[in-house]
């Protein structure tokens, strides 16, 4: 997959504006949004620590439809929508165990693989053909323990998306694999879904609003955002061990020094505090204008860590904080009768006080909807 062009300028060759305020408002233009981006993009769907065994399931819902992954005989995760093909029941909800899935209504049985097993009285039906059929099953993929669906059958896998992505952010976390979630916060943000996607995207506001992350996690000059694929990578220096907000072992790898977050389009993000600490960011549309942010941390076993609850305190009572305050005046500006779209302030050289990680997201915003 080729990276798509990133333009700096409009098409009169002018600087780049934001988009128009309509792109965050009006309810058609997010009904198309989630038919061309979210059906047609990678979504996180889960963590591998919770399909443990084969029979282990999740159900979970992605933007109105119902879905859940199953870990089958072979070991394999698979995902499937939650509906049964009989006459529409939904199969299953919340976590568990099954040796098969029966639908609660009729009692069609199909296997771990999404087959029909049985279906009662069916052999009395002329042309019944068990065969023939089976769930309809969702593009699954494991990213570095992360679950993954794309309900787009044509879409390039992962590693096409996110390049290099997974083999970094296991560089940056080598325990990876022995990680589970040990708390999920979330928060409601009163703002349109790229409103807050956008806003973690650049550190052009971070010295002025997060004085906490800019003085006693990273080193505010240092910061940069790089697009490659549909991933926007940052990379700082982690602030001076004096001014830390928590005890870091430099010594325990060449990483645990070091602040770095993955993006991958359009809704998720990896990000590794220094220690090597994992924690995620998942955003949820919840209509036009208002989105869920889920945060979430992640430990050895998902067992609790002292550090790790300090640090997802404090982040709670700054970033997350002053971010909220941030995006939710943005949402209201641009409701304003008086905004006019201004330009991004683009540095060639990138760094902290540049805005290319926005052209990065409206031309990856661009393709998108362009493509339905």
């Amino acid at each position: 997959m080729a990276d798509v062009a990133v333009s700096v300028r409009d098409e009169a060759g002018g600087p780049l504006h934001a988009l128009a305020a309509r792109f965050y408002t009006d309810a058609e233009v997010y009904r198309q949004e989630i038919e061309r981006i979210f059906y047609r993009t990678w979504q996180y769907a889960g963590h591998v620590s919770a399909l443990a065994k084969p029979g282990d399931y999740v159900a979970f819902e992605l933007l109105g439809q119902r879905l859940f992954s199953i870990r089958d005989r072979e070991g394999q995760v698979r995902t499937f929508y939650n509906v049964c093909q009989h006459r529409a029941h939904g199969l299953v909800e919340g976590s568990g165990n099954r040796p098969f899935i029966t639908c609660p209504y009729h009692a069609w049985s199909y296997g771990l693989d999404g087959k029909l097993r049985a279906a009662p009285a069916s052999e009395k039906t002329p042309g019944f053909d068990k065969d023939a059929i089976c769930l309809t099953e969702v593009r699954t993929e494991v990213f570095a323990g992360f679950i993954f669906v794309n309900l787009d059958d044509d879409a390039a896998p992962m590693a096409e998306w996110f390049p290099g992505a997974e083999a970094e952010l296991r560089a940056f976390v080598p325990h990876i694999d022995e990680l589970a979630p040990a708390s999920w916060v979330s928060v409601n943000e009163a703002c349109n879904w790229k409103v807050t996607v956008e806003n973690y995207s650049e550190c052009y506001h971070c010295k002025i609003n997060h004085p906490t992350f800019a003085s006693g996690v990273i080193e505010p000059e240092t910061y940069n955002v790089a697009p490659k694929g549909y991933c926007l990578r940052h990379t700082t220096r982690s602030a001076n061990l004096d001014r830390m907000t928590y005890p870091v072992d430099l010594d325990a790898n060449e990483h645990a020094g070091d602040y770095s977050s993955w993006f991958l389009w359009p809704a998720f993000s990896f990000q590794v505090y220094p220690g090597n600490v994992l924690n995620t960011y998942l955003w949820r549309p919840d209509d036009v204008a208002n989105t869920t942010v889920w945060r979430g941390w992640f430990s050895a076993g998902g067992s609790d860590d002292d550090v790790l609850t300090r640090l997802a305190q404090q982040d709670l009572e700054t970033t997350v904080a002053e971010d909220i305050r941030l995006v939710e005046s943005v949402q209201q500006g641009l409701a304003s009768r008086g905004y006019r779209p201004g330009p991004l302030v683009i540095d060639p050289e990138q760094g902290l006080n540049s805005e290319h990680s926005i052209a990065a997201l409206y031309a990856w915003y661009r393709e998108a909807m362009q493509g339905g």
